[in-house]
């Protein structure tokens, strides 16, 4: 009789375990390095940045893949004439966002006009400026294109011309035409390098008005005198670029010359691609610079747009990268437009925070019979744009997640921001990609939560939007070897990879 009441004596005497609060798997969570995201945006507006041209060449071990065409890839703001124009990271970071909310609208509608079957003939021409027509005067019949997608935000140096010339130049996964500026110019924007001159090269040629390339245009035309093609690239913002179509030999990083590639040369260029000297265009169309070399697969993996540190982008596979990615590849499924080859759609089915799965209906993501809606992979796009019940879903899940987090006021298109002075790191929702066949794609915090100052503003990185196309963007692919390969029809994401 005395035993019961021994072990209850000894129950009172010990305190109580504290109640749990079950905290989330650390799968669930990410931390956020605050203090080091700090300091690269803090650098990236420093005038003693590290000069780029420092920056490459610590990077003097890269070479070429026997087989294998690859270059370096920088992000736009370290281009010499980008360097020093911000007096602070938030005019930094509100310029990106005006040019990247140019962009992401010029996407959405052209791909929505050709869901819709409105072709580009049937638009009007991109410009009235007299400057422009007096520029386009030897054209013959209406100049008129489609509305464009705005400039990229990575670029490279790229060999133009025998002997070659290297240039900055943009690239783009949402461009199928290969442009550049060239002398003598009627418009010229200021760029980084002196304007290429066609004259001093052995390997200029005019592609003629009756070639399949002229043929492929979006918008050509043909000189009266000598029958050779003229194209127009004109773009939603109001930019354009206006020249002759030509073939010339293009050298990437240390690879072989690769010649009679197809590019425009304009004497008539406006617009948002102020640093670089053109374009190397990496859509899906028969023009661009991938069908051009019959590459069906390339990669890149894009650097923090904080960082001059370069990466790379590649043209074709290499066996011992496969098997080294083989075990952390997210492969999904490349998705077919039937109005448009230039966008690469993947097949994403869900989003999930702190490890629970969004209930966003898979319409939000599916492209319709017509090719209206869908989800495109872009390198030019900053920020992903989801719809917009499935972007509050996702924002209210983080939001919940975040409570102990200070909020404070929005910033430009972000309506979620914190105040993270003071912190050296913040744990957070872990933020995961869903794609059809499995394949699950896990963000690290630094790839959503993004700094918008250098005091300690933070902001969630997606944004909604009401048109049909969702995109995610190059925020949220930092970091990750993002691989395409139009003959399997996949889509690869590869953490890590660069």
């Amino acid at each position: 009789m005395q035993l019961p009441l021994l072990v209850l004596l000894l129950l009172l005497a010990c305190p109580a375990p504290a109640l749990s609060r079950h905290p989330a798997p650390a799968a669930d969570i990410e931390t956020l390095d605050v203090a080091a995201s700090l300091s690269r945006a803090q650098a990236a507006v420093s005038r003693d940045a590290l000069p780029l041209h420092q920056s490459l060449a610590a990077t003097d071990d890269f070479h070429a893949t026997e087989g294998r065409l690859s270059l370096r890839l920088n992000s736009r703001d370290f281009l010499p004439s980008e360097q020093g124009r911000h007096p602070s990271y938030n005019s930094l970071v509100l310029a990106r966002l005006r040019r990247d909310s140019a962009r992401a609208a010029a996407i959405s509608a052209r791909a929505s006009l050709a869901a819709d079957g409105i072709t580009t003939a049937s638009l009007l021409p991109a410009s009235t400026d007299p400057l422009f027509s007096a520029s386009a005067a030897d054209i013959q019949g209406p100049v008129v294109s489609g509305v464009g997608q705005g400039s990229g935000e990575y670029f490279s140096r790229v060999g133009v011309g025998r002997p070659a010339r290297q240039l900055y130049m943009v690239l783009d996964t949402g461009s199928d035409v290969t442009w550049l500026q060239c002398q003598p110019c009627a418009d010229c924007y200021a760029q980084s390098d002196p304007v290429y001159d066609p004259s001093l090269s052995t390997s200029y040629a005019a592609v003629g008005c009756d070639s399949p390339r002229c043929r492929d245009l979006d918008a050509a035309a043909c000189r009266n005198a000598t029958g050779a093609c003229l194209y127009e690239v004109a773009y939603g913002d109001g930019s354009y670029t206006v020249g002759d179509f030509v073939t010339e030999t293009l050298t990437l990083g240390d690879s072989a010359p690769v010649s009679d590639v197809a590019i425009g040369c304009g004497h008539d260029n406006e617009g948002l691609f102020v640093g670089a000297a053109g374009l190397l265009a990496l859509g899906g169309g028969p023009l661009s610079f991938p069908s051009q070399i019959s590459a069906t697969a390339f990669s890149y993996c894009l650097v923090d747009r904080d960082s001059p540190s370069a990466s790379t982008l590649h043209f074709g596979s290499d066996s011992s990268d496969a098997q080294s990615a083989a075990a952390t590849v997210v492969t999904a499924p490349l998705v077919r437009s039937p109005r448009t080859n230039t966008f690469y759609y993947v097949a994403l089915t869900g989003i999930s925070v702190g490890g629970q799965t969004l209930a966003i209906p898979p319409t939000a993501f599916a492209m319709d019979d017509a090719g209206s809606g869908g989800v495109i992979v872009d390198s030019g796009t900053a920020v992903t744009r989801l719809q917009t019940a499935a972007y509050s879903a996702l924002r209210d899940a983080f939001v919940q997640g975040t409570q102990s987090l200070p909020r404070t006021s929005g910033v430009s298109l972000f309506d979620t921001c914190y105040d993270l002075s003071g912190r050296t790191s913040v744990q957070v929702p872990a933020v995961s990609l869903r794609f059809e066949g499995g394949g699950e794609l896990k963000l690290p915090a630094k790839n959503y939560l993004i700094p918008v100052d250098g005091a300690g503003t933070y902001c969630l990185a997606f944004a909604g939007t009401s048109g049909a196309v969702s995109i995610i963007g190059n925020v949220q692919q930092q970091g990750v070897r993002v691989s395409f390969d139009t003959a399997k029809n996949t889509v690869g994401f590869s953490a890590n990879k660069c």
